[in-house]
């Protein structure tokens, strides 16, 4: 059982596992699955967008969709925001929010989101990045700072807004 409990730590990112005994290093396993899950009904979600699609790209001037994602634990606070840029979602998790955004590769992205972090007095404590093909996730845990006013709604829209930040419209030309 130890065995297979340090095996599951060392293919876990540690920001998912606050202590060493089984029930966190259960329950930091069952968080990263579920965000894996996540990753992986995002890409299919996209697959069959772009399959349905007839267009190359998608519609620049679609509306940000909001909504708060159905948590088991009643204690985090969330909120997803959707566009056909990015798929943003932040979420509170004890002192600290997890940001994750779900995109194609945008050249100089990542460096966009860090900008309105620090900008917004967010300190960036952990950042995983993970790719395939042309999609790409990255995931934040950020301590909120005391100067901080933004809601995880608020928080949502600014990182989805960093990914539009530079997009030229057809109609704007």
């Amino acid at each position: 059982m130890n065995e297979h409990l340090k095996v599951l730590c060392s293919l876990t990112p540690c920001f998912y596992i606050k202590r060493e005994d089984q029930a966190s290093i259960i329950g930091g396993v069952i968080e990263f699955i579920k965000e894996l899950q996540q990753f992986v009904q995002s890409l299919e979600s996209k697959k069959q967008r772009k399959s349905l699609s007839p267009s190359p790209g998608p519609s620049p001037r679609a509306p940000f969709q909001l909504s708060t994602p159905q948590t088991e634990n009643p204690k985090e606070l969330g909120a997803r925001c959707n566009s056909p840029f990015a798929d943003v979602e932040a979420k509170l998790s004890g002192s600290n929010v997890i940001l994750t955004t779900i995109s194609r590769r945008i050249p100089a992205q990542i460096v966009k989101i860090i900008n309105v972090l620090e900008k917004l007095s967010f300190e960036i404590l952990h950042l995983n990045i993970t790719s395939m093909e042309d999609t790409v996730l990255y995931s934040f845990v950020i301590k909120i700072g005391l100067e901080c006013q933004l809601s995880v709604e608020e928080l949502a829209l600014e990182a989805q807004q960093s990914f539009c930040s530079d997009a030229v419209y057809v109609n704007d030309i």
